[in-house]
């Protein structure tokens, strides 16, 4: 089996801290996650392994243990450990993350024990799960969760209602449209109810494009602090 460059996926160096390969990851799965493309869309499939692979990633340097035995492993494929890795300085993740080749499904999160034997439909509900922790921890960062639960806040609800009503809106009636639309949604969805469910479980329920328009704000707001 290959080893993986995972710092080369999430565009960190090796020598990066926790903190750096926690940021890393919010702006790679924001910026490659699946639901920011339509569900028919050719590119879907593609943008699933980047979020998969992004995912093995992240859970692997993210714990002291796993990115020990990931680097020595690395070290002994590799004399160089930094061979090939990026410049953190240079920005964002490449358009085409790099697919390791001849890796049994799972990668190499499933050597340390993140995949299983439910394949790559089991390894893709792992990722998601492991998204949905970050992201709840990255709207709860924005005011748009709250609480053990991460339940769905008033500013979150607000800002669903609004991109939903723009959408109608701007349907209806082009532009001027659009903005009553927005106006309109976000006081009505400011009202909703939550029913017990965290922003994530919320979030896998929206429509589509409602899920790719807050991903897509949540990335800029994210994007926005990295630079800052």
């Amino acid at each position: 089996m290959s080893t993986p460059d995972y710092y080369n996926i999430l565009s960190i160096s090796s020598t990066a801290t926790p903190q750096q390969i926690r940021d890393a990851y919010k702006k790679a799965a924001l910026k490659y996650h699946p639901d920011r493309v339509p569900a028919d869309s050719p590119e879907r499939a593609i943008r699933t392994k980047q979020f998969q692979q992004i995912n093995d990633a992240y859970y692997t340097l993210s714990d002291p243990t796993r990115r020990r035995d990931y680097d020595a492993a690395r070290r002994f494929a590799a004399p160089d450990p930094d061979a090939g890795a990026p410049d953190p300085a240079e920005g964002d993740v490449d358009e085409e993350v790099p697919r390791p080749g001849g890796s049994v499904p799972g990668g190499w999160s499933s050597f340390f024990g993140g995949g299983g034997a439910g394949g790559e439909s089991a390894h893709h509900t792992n990722a998601n799960d492991q998204f949905g922790n970050v992201f709840e921890e990255m709207l709860r960062e924005e005011g748009m969760a709250e609480g053990q639960q991460a339940a769905p806040t008033q500013k979150f609800w607000s800002l669903v209602g609004g991109l939903s009503g723009g959408a109608m809106g701007f349907i209806v009636a082009n532009f001027p449209g659009a903005i009553a639309g927005a106006v309109a949604g976000n006081r009505l969805g400011a009202v909703r109810d939550s029913r017990g469910k965290s922003v994530y479980s919320v979030f896998q329920e929206l429509p589509q494009s409602d899920k790719a328009k807050l991903l897509s704000e949540l990335a800029a707001k994210v994007f926005a602090h990295a630079i800052s």
